[in-house]
């Protein structure tokens, strides 16, 4: 803590959800292990994520809730057992700071959870106004920053140091595959408004074929199952790739010559591991929570507007193999 005289030696991070959010969370750890040789970092996190922390070399534990799921089943014995077990593990060590980036009531409550001094949002920067109450101390961070400054921000400040300029997420990094002839496309997201047309999924998809590249189409759900088939059936050579966990979709996209993606958590996976990515935004500020990373990264659109396909063909044409024509 500032002025505090001394190095931490155990921080505990709280960013429980959604994906997105907890990727933009990542480059914090990489900071705090480049200011403090040998801290160790344990990190709060929803379960269903879990896996992203995990590939993260600098965190310690991670310690698994599952808020969504406990509230369908409040009333149930084994999820108060699973609240207990969550409770004690998150108070067993003793930590030189807390650090909350989510700034909601209910990252706000796991922290105070913990033993140690709990930092977070002023109410004035925090998304729920009323999280500012449970920290020891609130810190102001302009909203107008991108959430991965404003993560890395924060935490800076809790802590008394500056970032530096590289943004690090500390993932293992796309591999060299210049050569490689797969290109994956994240059509799916969790708001309807977010998404892009199906022609446009379908036109984009037919110029990477015609350039002799394989589109893959993943998708969890059965909703988006059923449209990475619907999409693949009429793209040729394209294969919808069935349900994957984390840590393998970030293996896929390390291994694709680029992606193309919605507003969603695996575009910011591919910033992440270094793929080049077009990010499509229909209803969201790129400014605030576009795809942001040291690699090659383009995001397009923004609220109320929609990308054209030749305006994605158009950002990618030095990464397309040179042997046919890539027109729409």
């Amino acid at each position: 803590m500032p002025g505090s005289g001394s190095l931490p030696k155990n921080i505990l991070l709280v960013k429980t959800s959604s994906l997105g959010d907890v990727i933009h969370n990542l480059p914090v750890v990489s900071d705090l292990r480049a200011h403090f040789a040998g801290v160790g970092i344990d990190w709060v996190v929803e379960e269903s994520f879990a896996d992203i922390p995990r590939l993260h070399p600098g965190v310690r534990d991670i310690i698994p809730v599952a808020l969504r799921r406990w509230r369908k089943r409040l009333w149930s014995p084994a999820t108060w057992a699973e609240i207990g077990a969550a409770r004690h593990q998150i108070g067993a060590r003793e930590y030189d700071a807390i650090i909350d980036t989510q700034g909601l009531l209910k990252s706000a409550w796991l922290a105070r959870l913990a033993r140690g001094p709990r930092l977070g949002h002023h109410a004035d920067s925090a998304r729920e106004p009323l999280a500012a109450r449970f920290y020891d101390a609130g810190l102001f961070v302009p909203r107008t920053l991108h959430a991965v400054e404003r993560n890395r921000r924060l935490a800076a400040a809790a802590l008394g140091y500056s970032p530096g300029p590289e943004l690090d997420y500390g993932l293992p990094r796309q591999a060299e595959n210049q050569h490689s002839l797969t290109v994956v496309l994240l059509t799916a997201t969790s708001r309807a408004d977010k998404l892009w047309p199906e022609a446009h999924w379908v036109s984009l998809g037919r110029a990477l074929a015609r350039r002799g590249l394989t589109p893959l189409l993943p998708g969890g759900n059965p909703l988006e199952r059923q449209r990475a088939l619907r999409l693949a059936s009429q793209i040729p050579g394209a294969q919808a790739i069935p349900p994957m966990c984390l840590a393998d979709l970030a293996r896929l996209l390390a291994h694709a010559r680029l992606a193309v993606g919605v507003d969603t958590g695996l575009s910011h996976l591919a910033a992440a591991v270094d793929t080049p990515i077009v990010a499509l935004h229909t209803a969201t500020d790129p400014g605030l929570t576009g795809v942001l990373g040291q690699g090659w990264v383009r995001n397009l659109g923004g609220k109320g507007q929609v990308p054209t396909v030749q305006e994605v063909l158009n950002q990618i044409a030095h990464f397309l193999p040179r042997s046919a024509s890539a027109s729409a």
